[in-house]
């Protein structure tokens, strides 16, 4: 929903006004800052889009200060920016991770809203079924014709060769399309480490869909946008020129 903009305003809160000074000294900052030259060129449709994508951001931040507010969270105002890593930040969204890594009220509000979800085991279980490393091949002693030892994995070495030696007795020399080896004896494996336990990095994707959800349908109940800082995405606004 958007509503007609007779003052220069960020949006709208709840139906209060948040004034645009903010936006403008977030852009002038990062005009000023150390990543300007990568930044549009004033006054295009890019820089608009800019400018929608920052207005986005502050929103956020001024949502969750007010949920901050309202649900007596601790919110240190000096708390430095957090950093998140580059899964988390996609799986946030790009204006979400913007605001949840400078703003501490955004990092309150979610670990507030989500401190109730947990995985299921099954969940859990699927997780590592996905991410598990199949074990290792067990590595052959191998002589070479120069008197050298080695020990290989039967798939790092040339396919004809792995099959020859595979088929060949213990210390039975074979000469395979120029390669000459005997395999010696089997080296026994090194015990596979444990797999780390996954559920914590589980709980934390869990987490922020979870956040994800709450904060879409927060937007939508209490912030209006004004014309010209619609949300980037919208397929209305007239800077928008994604295509599929």
């Amino acid at each position: 929903m958007t509503a007609p903009a007779e003052a220069p305003v960020l949006g709208l809160l709840d139906g209060r006004p948040l004034p645009r000074t903010g936006l403008d000294r977030r852009l002038a900052a990062l005009r000023a800052g150390p990543r300007a030259a990568a930044l549009p060129v004033p006054g295009s449709g890019e820089d608009r889009q800019l400018a929608r994508w920052v207005a986005q951001v502050l929103l956020t931040e001024a949502l969750c200060e007010a949920v901050a507010v309202e649900r007596g969270l601790a919110v240190h105002p000096g708390a430095g920016p957090a950093r998140l890593d580059q899964r988390a930040a996609v799986e946030l969204g790009s204006i979400t991770a913007a605001a949840y890594e400078g703003c501490a009220a955004v990092r309150a509000v979610c670990a507030e809203v989500t401190a109730d979800v947990e995985p299921s085991a099954a969940e859990v279980a699927h997780y590592r079924a996905l991410t598990e490393r199949p074990p290792s091949a067990t590595p052959w002693r191998l002589a070479l014709p120069d008197g050298s030892v080695l020990d290989a994995t039967p798939d790092t070495l040339p396919l004809a060769l792995a099959e020859a030696l595979g088929a060949a007795a213990p210390g039975e020399w074979v000469t395979v399309a120029g390669w000459t080896a005997a395999r010696l004896t089997t080296v026994p494996a090194p015990a596979p480490a444990p797999a780390p336990d996954p559920s914590a990095a589980v709980r934390a994707a869990a987490r922020r869909a979870a956040f994800v959800r709450w904060l879409d349908h927060a937007r939508a109940a209490r912030l209006t946008l004004v014309p010209g800082l619609e949300h980037p995405g919208d397929p209305a606004q007239p800077d928008n020129h994604h295509r599929h």
